[in-house]
């Protein structure tokens, strides 16, 4: 099996410590936010940045496929109003160019939310609308379109919905798809048994594609199968369970992509970074 498991690590103090965090918990993956997530602006990458960040992800081994950046939780690719939209959709194409800046390949991203003013149909719409502008104006970055686990008014809680946003997607060589376990468990799909497992993978490659899969979020749940609430918990210790993680960690359909831990307890990262390669049959 041929597993890059890591963790959403901290890039504060300068984005160029994300891949010594990553070191410190021996991970072969991860995450990270290029900015500030919380706010909408943020200084330019000066060259010193740019030059630290390349020389750390160097020294970390971990190459660039295998690290999924994420956007601001600030961003609404399908907001309702033109003048939030178009803010939404300037910010993300910042963050692409910083992902370009440091030599990285995907951006993850929720696909947005409709605020009950518009039909879900027509959110879905402007969502790849702005994802055509940015297509456009970008280069070298595949945007990876996360699942959600359907909380308030956000889309992307359906398979369909994503399998929608592709189909208008015209550069469909740059749009990719991360799942996460959380999300999916607690937006309807049961995946804690083998049955359960292949079912709502099956279903996943026939609505959206397994070529689309860019990487993944290794979560346990807090909230029940179905629940619609986003609450992350630590490996094995949620309502999923550890048969779901053992499944995926011995699927080769899961090969060669980052998986990613957000779980609540970054204490125990490299523990559960540890238990996670430890489920993987002896060939």
């Amino acid at each position: 099996m041929n597993k890059f498991v890591g963790a959403h690590v901290s890039s504060s103090g300068g984005v160029f410590n994300a891949p010594i965090n990553a070191m410190e918990i021996e991970a072969k993956a991860f995450a990270l936010f290029v900015k500030n997530q919380r706010q909408w602006m943020a200084k330019p990458y000066d060259e010193k940045t740019i030059e630290k960040f390349k020389t750390n992800l160097k020294a970390s081994k971990i190459e660039p496929k295998h690290i999924l950046p994420h956007d601001s939780y600030l961003i609404n690719l399908g907001h309702p109003d033109d003048e939030k939209r178009e803010k939404s959709l300037n910010a993300f194409l910042d963050e692409i160019k910083r992902c370009e800046l440091l030599g990285l390949v995907k951006l993850n991203f929720h696909p947005g939310s409709h605020l009950k003013q518009i039909s879900e149909e027509e959110c879905l719409d402007r969502i790849a609308d702005s994802l055509n502008t940015a297509l456009s104006k970008t280069k070298g970055v595949t945007l990876v379109i996360e699942n959600t686990a359907g909380q308030g008014t956000n889309l992307g809680y359906k398979f369909e919905h994503i399998a929608y946003i592709i189909d208008k997607v015209k550069d469909k060589s740059r749009i990719g798809v991360c799942i996460d376990t959380c999300h999916l468990f607690t937006s309807g799909y049961d995946i804690r048994d083998k049955e359960a497992y292949d079912e709502t993978w099956d279903e996943f490659d026939k609505i959206v594609g397994f070529d689309y899969l860019q990487g993944m979020h290794l979560n346990d749940s807090k909230p029940d199968l179905g629940s619609r609430v986003d609450r992350h918990e630590s490996i094995g210790k949620g309502k999923i369970g550890i048969e779901a993680f053992r499944l995926i960690m011995n699927d080769k359909r899961m090969d060669d992509i980052p998986l990613i831990l957000e779980t609540p307890d970054n204490s125990i990262w490299k523990d559960e970074i540890k238990l996670l390669y430890g489920l993987i049959k002896k060939q």
